[in-house]
C-alpha cells in the first residue's frame, strides 16, 4: 500500500507494518493512520489525529476503549456489494445443490441421488439494505430468487427488492423464506438483532452472514439448527475472531465457515478513499466518509 499512496504523494512520509506490530513509536511519529484495526501494543494513538479506517465496518475502532473524540475518524467508501454478493449467491447455491453431503459420498465413494430443487422461485429475505445488501438482492433476483428487504428505514433503496419492511416487523417475515441474508453493520441498534426469538420463529431457512458476527446471537445456533428453526448456516463473520477452536459449529455438516474473506480491501479501493478524504480536508470541508460514532457508521 505504501508504494501506491507514494505515488499519489511523493511529499509525504510513510511508515508501514502489520497492526500487531506497530509501536508506541510508530504512532507518536504519526499524524495519520490508516489500517482496519486499532493496533494492540499501544495504549493511546500518539500524535496520531485522524486515522482512516480501510474497512467499511469501523467497529473495531469504536470497541472499548474507543478512539480519542480529538481523534478524525474516517473510512473507505470501496463498494464490498459485489464480492459479498458472489459470496452469497455461492452458499445458496451451495445448500441447494447439496455440495457438502455430495462431497462426502464421494469420498465415501458412495452413489447418493437425490432430488435438487430450483433456486429460482425461491424466496430471500436481507437484513440491511445498504450497498452490500443492495448488491445482494441484485444478485440473488438475477437468478429468479424473490428478495424482500428489512432495513431501519423500511425504504426500498435497491431495485431488486421485491419489498422492503420497517425492522420492527423483522419476526413477522423471517418465517416465510428460505434464505435470510444479514448485511448489517455492528452497531447499537444491530448488536443481537438477530436472536434467539427471531431465530424460533423461522421455518427451516438458511441463515447467511456476512455483516458482522455481533448481529447474530451464535450461542443460539446449534439449538437453532437442532430444533429445526434453522436447515443450515454460512458464516463469514463471528462474535469472535478467530473462531475458538472448541466451538461446535465447526463441527456441524450444516455449517459453512469462512474466515471474515467475503469482502477483502483492496489496495486501490483503500488509498482512493483515503485520498478523496484528504482532498477535502485540504479544502477545509468535512470528508463525506466521516463517521457518525453515534450511530457507529
Amino acid at each position: 500500500m505504501i508504494a501506491a499512496l507514494r505515488a499519489r504523494r511523493p511529499d509525504f512520509e510513510y511508515r508501514g507494518a502489520p497492526h500487531i506490530e506497530v509501536t508506541a513509536g510508530d504512532l507518536d511519529w504519526a499524524d495519520v493512520y490508516l489500517g482496519f484495526k486499532r493496533p494492540p501494543m499501544a495504549a493511546t494513538m500518539g500524535t496520531v489525529r485522524w486515522v482512516h479506517c480501510t474497512g467499511a465496518g469501523v467497529d473495531a475502532w469504536l470497541a472499548p476503549p474507543g478512539l480519542e473524540s480529538s481523534i478524525l475518524l474516517t473510512r473507505t467508501p470501496e463498494s464490498f456489494g459485489p464480492a459479498i454478493a458472489e459470496w452469497a449467491v455461492a452458499r445458496v447455491f451451495s445448500f441447494q445443490q447439496q455440495l457438502t453431503a455430495l462431497a462426502l459420498a464421494q469420498r465415501e465413494h458412495r452413489w447418493a441421488p437425490r432430488d435438487v430443487p430450483l433456486v429460482a422461485g425461491t424466496r430471500a429475505l436481507v437484513i440491511g439494505t445498504g450497498d452490500v445488501g443492495g448488491a445482494i438482492a441484485g444478485a440473488l433476483a438475477a437468478c429468479g430468487v424473490i428478495v424482500t428487504g428489512v432495513s431501519r428505514s423500511g425504504q426500498r433503496a435497491h431495485p431488486a427488492f421485491h419489498a422492503v419492511h420497517d425492522v420492527t416487523s423483522l419476526a413477522a417475515f423471517v418465517g416465510d423464506t428460505e434464505w435470510i441474508v444479514l448485511a448489517l453493520p455492528d452497531t447499537p441498534a444491530t448488536r443481537g438483532l438477530f436472536s434467539r426469538d427471531v431465530m424460533s420463529r423461522c421455518r427451516g431457512a438458511v441463515l447467511l452472514n456476512a455483516g458482522r458476527g455481533i448481529v447474530l446471537d451464535e450461542a443460539a445456533l446449534p439449538e437453532a439448527l437442532e430444533r429445526g428453526w434453522l436447515r443450515g448456516a454460512a458464516l463469514d463473520v463471528f462474535t469472535e475472531e478467530p473462531l475458538a477452536a472448541s466451538s461446535p459449529l465447526w463441527d456441524d455438516s450444516r455449517v459453512i465457515i469462512s474466515p471474515h474473506c467475503s469482502g477483502p480491501t483492496t489496495v486501490d479501493g483503500a488509498v482512493s478513499g483515503f485520498f478523496e478524504c484528504l482532498s477535502q480536508l485540504e479544502r477545509g470541508q468535512t470528508p463525506r466518509w466521516l463517521i457518525d460514532r453515534d450511530r457507529g457508521y
